[in-house]
């Protein structure tokens, strides 16, 4: 079996249950709200952060409580996630080059689900202080990585090899295609009146602003999802190897499960 830096138990399994819970409404409310609710997310993005960093807190928090969460994984947490806010700004995300993407898929996969979203979520707030990216995007940032990370820790265990390479790498297409969707519905209220054929418009039918934001995803951000999700596959077949290789090593060596104990020295 897989070592896992975090494990879940129901704690944290409820930790992240909420998280989801309240990063899909951030992210899907307008698409239900009022004509004349005044929506944009930059109204929401500071409380959405607000929140989003106590529930992270309350992940480890609750790890600690079920499972515990030693030194070696918290260091192994600021490890990746420093490489990984330092991975981002190569491709500066021109035309859809992220390689973080990658990263974040296979340390899930190793690392497992709770430790992928933690993970996921700090990755994203480093590279936004790193790079300057701070704003009312970030907090929907760091859930969506947080999402795309988790997941791949979701994955079938058993799998290794050429299918659990082919497995990541199609996972790391279609998750890196869905990152970019999820953020198009952050800033679609933005755009309004500028382009009246896509914009949301609230209070419309929901069929209606679906197939709005559908052309609107179509018209803005496919050009960026279709070499992300490219990138992130080939980065996975070619380095996925020797990361998995490297990543698994580190998890023996650090021995995150086993039991820690205290011998009082021999004096004889």
């Amino acid at each position: 079996m897989t070592a896992r830096a975090i494990r879940l138990g129901p704690r944290s399994v409820a930790a992240l249950a909420l998280i989801t819970l309240i990063g899909v409404a951030a992210f899907g409310w307008p698409l239900l709200a009022g004509s004349a609710s005044g929506l944009a997310h930059s109204q929401d993005a500071p409380w959405l952060f607000a929140a989003l960093l106590p529930l992270l807190l309350a992940v480890v928090v609750a790890t600690i409580a079920d499972t515990g969460l030693g030194a070696k994984a918290v260091a192994m947490l600021g490890v990746l996630a420093a490489a990984g806010a330092a991975l981002r700004p190569l491709g500066a995300g021109t035309a859809g080059i992220e390689p973080m993407f990658f990263l974040m898929v296979l340390s899930g996969r190793v690392l497992g689900p709770g430790f992928g979203f933690v993970l996921g979520s700090l990755s994203m707030f480093a590279s936004a202080l790193l790079t300057g990216g701070v704003g009312p995007w970030m907090p929907f940032q760091m859930l969506a990585m947080g999402w795309v990370s988790m997941g791949a820790g979701l994955l079938p265990e058993r799998l290794r090899g050429r299918a659990e390479l082919a497995v990541l790498a199609l996972y790391g297409a279609v998750a890196s295609f869905c990152y970019g969707t999820i953020m198009n519905l952050q800033g679609w209220p933005y755009i309004g009146s500028l382009a009246s054929g896509i914009s949301f418009v609230p209070g419309d039918p929901l069929s209606e602003n679906v197939t709005r934001f559908a052309a609107y995803c179509l018209a803005t951000s496919l050009g960026w999802d279709l070499p992300r999700a490219a990138v992130t596959s080939v980065a996975t077949l070619l380095l996925g190897p020797a990361v998995l290789k490297a990543l698994r090593r580190a998890t023996r060596r650090a021995a995150f499960e086993a039991p820690v104990e205290f011998k009082d020295a021999d004096t004889a």
